[in-house]
């Protein structure tokens, strides 16, 4: 693994329990039957990048999916060599790197098909890609109801292989939802003019982890899991099909303890001050890591086993929690996500709590947190992606 780029002494910390991810994986190819293309984008939904990609390699996934380039380049020059979809959107200029690293590149218009036939040509190697149908997104691809001359082109092309044909589902999280249905026949509309040009069809790939919860209907020739990878379902109307592990816990410690008097405010602004005489903890994790504000005198944290709430509002780097009657000493863990005991806090709570959804909560923890692994194989590593 690398080294980290920052001090692994550090009292913050997230611990990513790669197993869980395998186990997750086997859940979701258990429940699905089809192959599977694991999405590791947003530097592996918070877990890491490069460790996760890895990992998921070593377990035989059949292809991962990235958002951008650079994720893609970072995969290859961290020596993962399986199938790398990028999923993003195309700029024109980047088209030759797509080819010079190997990636499989999204076609979301005959626009962007000739940008990448014109750089596979200029390299005199044949690109990759999968063809981009809009089926209810509005964000990039061919409108499902006008996609014929975009997939005619795409297979005549001299320069480029179509090797998938996708869409993405805006509702899956809901299994209530009666817009996956509409999408699924949209999808199957567009894919039908394979059949009507007399040749084979590429694989079909539509469902997200929503997708794989809750609609079979989905799963065609493979699937594309993200945050169900890592143990956490998508959205509170979400039901659990799939035996999930959570992969992260984010831990610190105790810095600093003190008795707050009744009516002496905490934190910036002067937003919560106590009733009665209180202990107070100060624990090093701030919105400078990710920590959301928006849990200031809303969240909650597992202190000697006990929930105990984030009070006043999170500053940069620290926050308080009120521990009441309680004890804690400078170094005792402190739990933000994960397990203490016989409580936990999922990153579905801290959500909720925040306003948000799961993703963000996950995303959104930058690499100013040192990274530690877990599982695999191998003993407890540090890294600093």
């Amino acid at each position: 693994m690398e080294d980290a780029t920052i001090d692994s002494d550090r009292p913050t910390r997230i611990v990513v329990d790669l197993d869980a991810i395998g186990h997750n994986l086997a859940e979701v190819r258990r429940r699905t039957g089809v192959a599977v293309m694991a999405v590791v984008k947003a530097n592996a939904y918070g877990h890491g990048l490069v460790p996760v990609a890895r990992h998921l390699e070593a377990l035989g996934v059949e292809q991962l999916g990235v958002a951008f380039l650079e994720e893609g380049i970072a995969l290859r020059e961290a020596g993962v060599r399986i199938p790398i979809l990028v999923m993003g959107g195309i700029f024109g200029p980047q088209a030759p790197r797509f080819i010079a690293h190997g990636l499989e590149a999204t076609v979301s218009s005959i626009d962007k098909l000739r940008q990448v036939e014109a750089a596979a040509e200029a390299a005199g190697r044949k690109a990759v890609v999968h063809l981009k149908v809009d089926t209810g997104m509005e964000r990039i691809g061919v409108h499902s109801y006008s996609c014929g001359p975009f997939i005619e082109a795409a297979v005549a092309s001299r320069w480029c292989t179509v090797k998938g044909i996708y869409s993405h589902l805006a509702c899956a999280d809901d299994p209530a939802s009666p817009m996956t249905a509409l999408q699924v026949e949209r999808f199957a509309e567009a894919c039908a003019h394979f059949e009507r040009l007399g040749v084979p069809m590429p694989l079909r790939h539509l469902a997200n982890s929503g997708g794989v919860l809750h609609f079979p209907g989905t799963w065609l020739d493979m699937v594309r899991p993200g945050i169900v990878l890592y143990g956490v379902l998508p959205a509170p109307a979400s039901r659990a099909t799939l035996d999930l592990r959570p992969a992260m816990s984010l831990l610190s410690r105790v810095v600093y303890f003190k008795v707050v008097k009744a009516g002496r405010p905490v934190s910036y602004g002067a937003t919560w001050a106590p009733a009665r005489d209180t202990r107070v903890v100060t624990v090093p994790v701030g919105y400078g890591d990710g920590w959301p504000r928006a849990l200031s005198s809303r969240g909650a944290v597992l202190v000697r086993g006990a929930r105990r709430p984030v009070v006043g509002r999170i500053c940069m780097d620290q926050f308080m929690v009120d521990i009441g009657d309680g004890s804690a000493w400078n170094g005792d863990e402190v739990v933000l996500v994960g397990r203490q005991g016989g409580e936990a806090i999922r990153v579905e709570d801290v959500a909720v709590a925040a306003g948000t959804i799961p993703y963000e909560i996950l995303t959104g923890l930058n690499l100013r947190v040192p990274r530690h692994y877990m599982g695999g194989g191998g003993a407890a590593t540090p890294t600093g992606v």
